[in-house]
């Protein structure tokens, strides 16, 4: 397998006072696993990073390094660069959001997630909205994530199988893997 340009995404690190990881030791922690290219963005457990396994092989592998060496555990989500690509092509979300602090994608891991996801988008939201694409599901929270139902119900069905970033993050996160100089 040839190397390809990977975004791993944390569940719940640094959220809260739980699960506390200084993203220096998490890039020494992803370099030591054999990772090139290693950046972090933000202090939320969003890395990027160059590997020459599937991406299954990579979450285990970052899972299991996370509990042995800094005592945290947490699921891991790893996109390969085009399905990040992918998730931003597909949002249907965009020309309604106009704050993208508060227009999330919640990353799907199947058909069951999709179904779940895909059922809540029949109902009525507003002033909310949600969407679904063909690895995340979308959510529009003019209020604020916090005070979002459709975010809450979303949240509630998909339980700890997901992970979610703003819109923000997500369009930083792929700028940075787009260009060679900047990861």
């Amino acid at each position: 397998m040839t190397s390809q340009r990977y975004i791993a995404l944390l569940r719940g690190v640094n959220v809260g006072r739980a699960k506390r990881i200084a993203m220096a030791d998490l890039r020494k922690l992803v370099e030591s696993l054999g990772y090139t290219g290693v950046r972090s963005l933000l202090n939320s457990g969003n890395v990027i990073f160059d590997a020459d396994v599937p991406s299954s092989q990579a979450a285990e592998a970052l899972e299991e390094a996370m509990v042995l060496r800094l005592g945290v555990a947490a699921r891991v989500f790893v996109l390969e660069h085009q399905e990040l690509a992918d998730i931003i092509d597909d949002n249907p979300l965009l020309d309604l959001a106009d704050d993208h602090a508060r227009l999330f994608a919640f990353l799907l891991a199947g058909e069951p997630q999709r179904e779940v996801a895909a059922c809540l988008c029949g109902q009525d939201w507003q002033p909310e909205a949600l969407a679904i694409g063909r690895r995340a599901a979308y959510v529009w929270c003019p209020e604020g994530v916090l005070d979002s139902a459709a975010a809450a119900a979303l949240g509630k069905g998909l339980g700890d199988g997901t992970t979610s970033r703003n819109w923000r993050t997500i369009t930083k996160l792929h700028g940075l893997c787009s260009h060679p100089a900047g990861c």
